[in-house]
């Protein structure tokens, strides 16, 4: 098995990573955004939530 990141042979310690080091900049690139699906986003998913579903179930409601 090879390193995803930079091709050398993994080591057992960091596997599936050949190092501590591979594995930070994989962490790196996940956090960056850098491995996505490129796609449309809905329209819904910025829309807020109204506050009496922010509440949750059994929630009093405000008059």
């Amino acid at each position: 098995m090879t390193c995803p990141v930079c091709g050398k042979p993994t080591e057992a310690a960091s596997r599936p990573f050949c190092s501590k080091r591979c594995a930070d900049v994989d962490l790196a690139r996940w956090l960056g955004g850098s491995y996505r699906i490129a796609g449309t986003e809905s329209p819904d998913a910025d829309a807020e939530i109204p506050d009496d579903d922010a509440q949750g179930p059994g929630a009093s409601a405000r008059p």
